[in-house]
């Protein structure tokens, strides 16, 4: 069975025995449901071990938070993808308060952009459209050496940010993949 095949499978089985505290949302109102609870947004990391343990280590339940996913945890200009998703978070949500989590673990500390140049090659990637994003490639694979330093860069690059208000709140925090620990890394007052 291919994979996607396993996840219909999986989904209808699931909507057929709905958990009931997924019942209890079936009735809430469509545009308050969109709106976090908490007014809270988190960024963080892609890494498939935070699947299941973030939310429930920091107190999040369905509807508290916005959770926008990256690798590494990263922001790499004032106009990203990342920041364009708080920006609706913020503007069109209600999001006061950005917590920036980052993991130890992380992946990013060994990727380089000669490693990424290096497969993408053996995948078939034309040297040229490599060429395109060479520089940007550079900047970002080599940027990342620290989760921590990374937390602390980001934070500062939001609260730096000319898009994003100076009434949001931007706090640091590192999560520990196999325990769920968190660990302050920096408190917006």
């Amino acid at each position: 069975m291919a994979l996607i095949d396993e996840i219909l499978a999986t989904n209808e089985n699931f909507c057929a025995n709905l958990p009931e505290e997924i019942k209890a949302y079936e009735h809430e109102d469509h545009h308050e449901s969109k709106l976090p609870k908490k007014k809270l947004a988190i960024l963080t990391c892609m890494d498939t071990r935070l699947i299941g343990l973030l939310e429930p280590a920091m107190g999040i339940k369905r509807g508290d938070a916005k959770i926008i996913k990256t690798v590494g945890n990263c922001v790499t200009g004032y106009f990203d993808t990342a920041v364009k998703s708080l920006m609706v978070a913020i503007y069109e949500l209600g999001v006061m308060e950005i917590a920036v989590v980052g993991h130890a673990e992380c992946g990013m500390q060994k990727t380089t952009s000669e490693s990424l140049k290096k497969a993408m090659l053996e995948r078939g990637i034309s040297p040229d459209a490599i060429k395109l994003v060479e520089k940007d490639l550079i900047e970002w694979a080599e940027g990342f050496k620290d989760p921590e330093q990374n937390v602390r860069d980001v934070v500062k690059l939001l609260k730096d940010d000319p898009l994003i208000p100076k009434d949001i709140k931007v706090h640091g925090l590192l999560i520990h993949p196999r325990t769920g620990k968190l660990t302050l890394v920096s408190k917006d007052e």
